[in-house]
């Protein structure tokens, strides 16, 4: 019973306990609507009565409105009896519009046929299929499709998964992977072209180069014709340069091949290596009173005849490039670099292989260039050589899955310095550069 004063307001216990009462209804009703309770006990005028709710139904129900993606529920004749939020958002009309309406008004009409073929294998089993849909957002949807056993009978569930941005993604791989083929394709025959062409280059010249060298000898060596001091010096230069040449043409040759086909590992003993290498080059070491040193090497996995020219480009140029007043010395050592040496999961299949002389050294500036093609710090006429050899050298130890690198000081000598693996079984296309 309500007590009414004259000026109209309610007694104010009255009140707070209405207030009270209208806010836990307000909570009641909340949970029931997000399935937060399975059950009510209401005092009413039969005394407590229980109020059960289908708590499994309304979970579900809560779940497929919080989905990312699209769902419907279609009858036997494809109209759809139930759908989500988010499908309504897919095809961008109200919700309570898209109840009703046909399936097949969502799908693009390029489509459709593919879409029957879904249907009615999805009626059968459940099954998967991508479809364009009517939708400016989500024009391409992956389709799930599964059959219902409902209280009203059969019905078809589908989930409508957005597949727009996977595959525009995959388009722009596609695009990507074609692009990179006809680039690659293009890199092929223009490498094929290079090849015919350093070929035809190196092998061509060489006969009139030939000729060239043995007519100049024969003169040269001609008694009777007395020529004269600067026909003698200008016969001399032109020996000298076909000499260049034919090297020249050699190394470039040499430097192309490199690029061609695939590398042959084989386990090798590098002293056993050194030691052959060495013996071709025993006149030159006893000309120049030079003295080899070489410490206990290991035995690696390398391309034999490759990994024989580096060391001989390297020591070629150590007795080449030695001082005036001192005998050529090189040392070659090696060791095996631990993990945290080198910043690669394999960092101990790799091996260190130093090789110092005592030369004249060069400017620590020209570290880098002294790798590239045609590269010469000293005078032509002073020092013989193309150019190409550590060039030649870099390109095989990169070959290896190594890096090669060199430091030097003037008038001290200098030091190069290449990692390449122990094992290239171990290597798994993994390089350092």
């Amino acid at each position: 019973m309500l007590f009414i004063f004259g000026n109209g307001t309610l007694q104010p216990v009255l009140v707070a306990a209405l207030q009270l009462a209208m806010d836990e209804a307000n909570e009641t009703i909340k949970a029931i609507r997000t399935g937060q309770v399975e059950a009510m006990v209401v005092n009413g005028e039969n005394g407590h009565e229980l109020y059960t709710l289908k708590t499994t139904d309304q979970i579900y129900r809560v779940f497929i409105e919080k989905m990312t993606e699209g769902a419907v529920t279609l009858n036997s004749d494809g109209i759809i009896l139930y759908n989500n939020t988010h499908f309504a958002d897919m095809v961008n009309l109200p919700l309570s519009q898209v109840i009703g309406m046909p399936i097949e008004q969502f799908i693009q009409e390029k489509g459709k046929e593919q879409f029957y073929q879904l249907l009615e294998r999805g009626w059968k089993n459940d099954c998967r299929g991508e479809v364009e849909i009517v939708s400016e957002q989500y024009p391409c949807v992956q389709l799930s499709l599964a059959t219902l056993n409902l209280d009203q009978g059969f019905s078809l569930s589908i989930i409508l998964t957005d597949r727009t941005e996977q595959k525009d993604n995959q388009q722009q791989l596609r695009l990507k992977n074609e692009e990179l083929e006809k680039m690659n394709y293009a890199l092929d025959l223009s490498n094929n072209d290079l090849q015919q062409f350093a070929s035809v280059a190196s092998h061509e010249p060489q006969e009139p180069l030939r000729k060239v060298q043995i007519f100049a000898t024969m003169l040269q060596e001609e008694e009777e014709i007395n020529f004269s001091a600067h026909a003698k010096e200008y016969l001399n230069k032109i020996i000298g340069s076909s000499k260049r040449m034919k090297q020249l043409i050699t190394d470039i040759l040499n430097y192309s091949r490199l690029s061609a086909g695939e590398n042959v590992f084989e386990r090798t003993n590098l002293n056993e290596l050194l030691k052959e290498l060495l013996t071709d080059y025993e006149i030159l070491i006893k000309d120049k009173n030079a003295n080899i040193y070489i410490s206990r090497l290991p035995e690696i996995e390398v391309n034999k005849g490759q990994i024989r020219q580096v060391f001989q480009n390297i020591i070629s140029n150590a007795l080449k490039f030695s001082r005036a007043d001192e005998a050529p010395a090189v040392l070659i050592t090696a060791r095996k670099l631990e993990l945290k040496e080198i910043d690669s999961p394999q960092g101990d299949n790799f091996c260190l292989i130093s090789i110092k002389d005592n030369g004249i050294g060069f400017d620590k500036k020209y570290a880098n260039n002294i790798f590239s093609l045609f590269e010469k710090l000293n005078a032509k006429d002073k020092y013989e050589g193309t150019g190409i050899g550590l060039a030649i050298a870099k390109k095989i130890v990169e070959k290896h899955h190594g890096i090669i690198s060199a430091k030097s000081e003037e008038g001290v000598g200098s030091e190069f310095v290449f990692i390449v693996p122990i094992s290239q079984k171990r290597i798994d296309d993994y390089r350092l550069w």
